[in-house]
């Protein structure tokens, strides 16, 4: 197979100050990552009782960020992660413990994309931390562990699957659509896509069999880095399980007005969204993720525009904004909000 070697699995919680001083690192070079996400106790931490998480008080929601969001109840907008280096003393106060965060970034936001899952299923106590620390309506994206998606490609995986079902069914009515993130595949690799179609309608299947049909209690997401790939075989697969195909803005796809004319890539009742950016070429001009670098006022209109026409369709839209689209995830969010609120659509 022609594509990058295997990405070693990081465990939960970090073993030792070794671990803890690599992820002190990665954040200052830009990581989302925080010891909160990836399990370190906070001393005041209570934990939940075994079973169904215990609920949390509603909170009251900023409008300075979300100033249409509870009239506008189809649309869920959030950032991909909660935290990353730049956020403390611009968007989290100056001071503020790191186990308050979540606490903090939902009564700005009704969503999140979770990152950490991407490297693994984290415990059952951090998840339910996570349920405790939201309002009743908040809702958690989530990735699919790696393991799953980049190092086993979706075969041989159905142990590791099924545990990260079950750890996030923890969530209960706050999960929200699991995403299946795959990286770029390499010229020739997967049978220049014909193998990846086959594993991946094997690995629907399988899930159907075990936890039934899709729907509001599970909605997947499949994401692809391959431009080739973008075909209305796949479209019709994704169709037929009732999975979403991310719609992302990233150099190396193209968006969806880009190919409306050919594909229709909207595959169920929801879509799915990802403004991703030019990694490489934004951390040529920062890694510190505090303020806003790049203008995206042009393509969020374009944005704009499709999601009115998503509305138009009846399909909840779930939105989330990478650090790397403009330098800064909240400043994103709130941008597309100003646009979509005051109508302008050029």
């Amino acid at each position: 197979m022609d594509r990058a070697g295997p990405t070693p699995r990081r465990s939960y919680p970090p073993e030792d100050e070794t671990d803890v001083k690599k992820i002190r690192g990665r954040q200052e070079a830009g990581s989302s990552e925080t010891l909160f996400d990836l399990g370190v106790p906070d001393e005041r931490e209570h934990k939940a009782p075994e079973g169904k998480p215990q609920e949390a008080t509603t909170l009251t929601r900023d409008t300075e960020f979300q100033r249409i969001a509870a009239g506008e109840t189809g649309i869920l907008a959030g950032t991909s992660a909660f935290t990353a280096a730049g956020w403390e003393g611009t968007f989290y106060p100056a001071g503020m413990k790191a186990a308050e965060y979540l606490r903090f970034y939902a009564t700005r936001f009704r969503t999140v994309e979770v990152d950490s899952t991407f490297y693994g299923t984290p415990k059952p106590e951090r998840v339910r931390a996570w349920y405790e620390r939201t309002p009743r309506d908040f809702v958690f994206a989530v990735k699919v562990p790696q393991v799953i998606t980049h190092e086993k490609v979706l075969v041989g995986c159905d142990a590791e699957m099924d545990e990260f079902l079950q750890t996030m069914g923890l969530l209960g009515e706050k999960l929200g659509p699991l995403l299946l993130q795959f990286g770029y595949f390499g010229p020739g690799a997967m049978n220049r896509g014909a193998q990846f179609l086959l594993r991946l309608e094997a690995f629907l299947k399988r899930l159907t069999a075990v936890v039934g049909p899709p729907g509001r209690a599970r909605r997947l997401v499949v994401e692809i880095r391959n431009k080739s790939w973008l075909e209305e075989s796949l479209l019709a697969l994704l169709r037929e399980h009732q999975v979403a195909l991310a719609l992302t803005d990233h150099r190396w796809m193209p968006r969806p007005w880009e190919v409306a004319k050919k594909l229709d890539l909207i595959t169920t009742d929801f879509a799915y969204v990802r403004w991703l950016g030019d990694r490489k070429g934004i951390e040529e001009i920062t890694t510190r993720w505090d303020k806003t670098v790049v203008d995206r006022r042009s393509d969020l209109l374009h944005w704009v525009e499709m999601f009115r026409e998503l509305r138009r369709r009846n399909l909840q839209v779930y939105a989330y904004a990478n650090n790397h689209y403009a330098g800064n995830g909240p400043g994103t969010v709130k941008l597309f909000w100003e646009l979509y609120d005051s109508g302008k659509s050029g």
